[in-house]
């Protein structure tokens, strides 16, 4: 396949945008059009897009994961961008202690370990059993290590076990899955997290929706498929955030197209009776909020602490929330609310979510998952997104660059 040199594709960012990019390993055609209709260059560009968009939203909401908006307020202010962060580790959370601006927690490690799972995989179809295996793999490793240190110094142990713990209620799913042992895995399904429902498929959706750009409805399903972990209509968020990351690789895609992959319904929700569809009433009550939070406001997508459509929008979400702030339900709502509310602003969804508290660096990151891959790295934040690339590549060992680049020539593999 023909390729062109990397300077072609940072003189096309230059020209188009105003900003480049330098990275020596580019060497995507501005060319040829890839099956979605877009160019390798452009199917880099919002690959690395969707990677550092969801990084990003990632490391804002560290800092302050799980606070309120009282103590978020009361300790940093109105956050508006990257803070170096100081807290404890843990193994959904960071796994350095004082980890500089730009560090990010489990949320950045998913798309890591899903991008690598994609790797492996058919670019037509996934297959959930290798799915499990694979972070089945990642959790014995985690454990192998454990076993090979013969210091008696506790600090190696204590990490290690940060990385065996992260995976420890996935593995009791993933292990009667992969056995077809039906009741064992329904029953370690029930149990998964205390039995929430939690957000189990969002956490790595927007990197499964990337691998099928401009397809929204094959990303859909094909997320779906690997929602194994998820309960109830957690399944269909999941399938629902994968189709929106999927419809916004489309040429020349807009925000309607973003909204019109929140209304596919491959697997027939909408007529489930009684009850509806409970992700679309999700989608109407963001809806709602954000009309009447913008009746506050003469510049409604201008946010400030003091803004009096801001603290109605958070008002409203408060009503909503869940026992568990991780409930997808609850991360669904939220993230869907954060972009209308803002327009489908990049920064101002984050700046949203992160001030809003709750799992803030978990609706930051799907949110910006989702919008990085319509945006493209070359239109993110200039300041936001080096810092994330350095920190992540030079503190945490994740290189985002470099799965981008693995991704993007696995889709264009002839």
């Amino acid at each position: 396949m023909k390729k062109h040199l990397s300077i072609l594709l940072t003189l096309l960012i230059s020209a188009c945008t105003g900003e480049s990019i330098t990275n020596d390993k580019i060497n995507f055609s501005t060319e040829n059009l890839t099956p979605s209709g877009i160019t390798e260059a452009e199917l880099y560009d919002k690959i690395l897009g969707m990677l550092v968009g969801a990084a990003i939203g990632d490391a804002m909401g560290a800092p302050t994961e799980m606070w309120s908006r009282h103590s978020i307020d009361l300790e940093y202010g109105f956050v508006d961008g990257l803070d170096s962060m100081v807290r404890e580790v843990s193994p959904e959370g960071t796994w350095k202690t004082n980890l500089p601006a730009g560090g990010t927690t489990d949320d950045t490690r998913w798309k890591k370990l899903t991008a690598e799972y994609l790797l492996t995989q058919s670019i037509n179809q996934l297959n959930a059993k290798d799915f499990a295996s694979h972070l089945l793999t990642e959790y014995r490793n985690s454990v192998k290590t454990i076993q090979k240190i013969e210091s008696t110094d506790s600090e190696p142990f204590e990490h290690a076990m940060l990385q065996v713990n992260w995976l420890s209620e996935w593995a009791k799913v993933s292990e009667p899955y992969l056995q077809d042992n039906l009741q064992a895995y329904s029953d370690s399904l029930s149990k998964f997290y205390g039995g929430e429902m939690v957000c189990a498929g969002l956490l790595y959706a927007p990197t499964l929706g990337s691998f099928f750009p401009g397809n929204p409805e094959k990303a859909y399903q094909e997320a779906y498929r690997l929602s194994i972990f998820d309960l109830g209509y957690a399944r269909d968020l999941t399938g629902l955030a994968a189709a929106m990351t999927a419809a916004g690789m489309k040429p020349g895609a807009s925000k309607t197209d973003l909204l019109a992959a929140l209304r596919l319904d491959p697997q027939g929700y909408f007529p489930s009776r009684l009850v509806g569809r409970t992700s679309y009433k999700i989608l109407r009550e963001a809806m709602s909020i954000t009309a009447e939070a913008h009746k506050l406001n003469s510049l409604p997508f201008i946010l400030t602490k003091d803004s009096p459509a801001l603290a109605f929008a958070y008002t409203q979400l408060d009503a909503k929330q869940q026992d568990m702030p991780f409930h997808a339900g609850e991360i669904y709502l939220q993230s869907i609310t954060a972009m209308l509310y803002t327009d489908f602003d990049f920064l101002n969804t984050l700046i949203f979510l992160t001030n809003y508290g709750r799992d803030n660096d978990t609706t930051a990151a799907l949110s910006g998952g989702i919008l990085g891959a319509w945006y493209g790295f070359s239109k993110l934040p200039e300041k936001e997104k080096n810092q994330v690339l350095k920190v992540n590549k030079e503190v945490l060992g994740i290189d985002l660059e470099d799965l981008a680049m693995k991704l993007t020539s696995k889709l264009i593999e002839k």
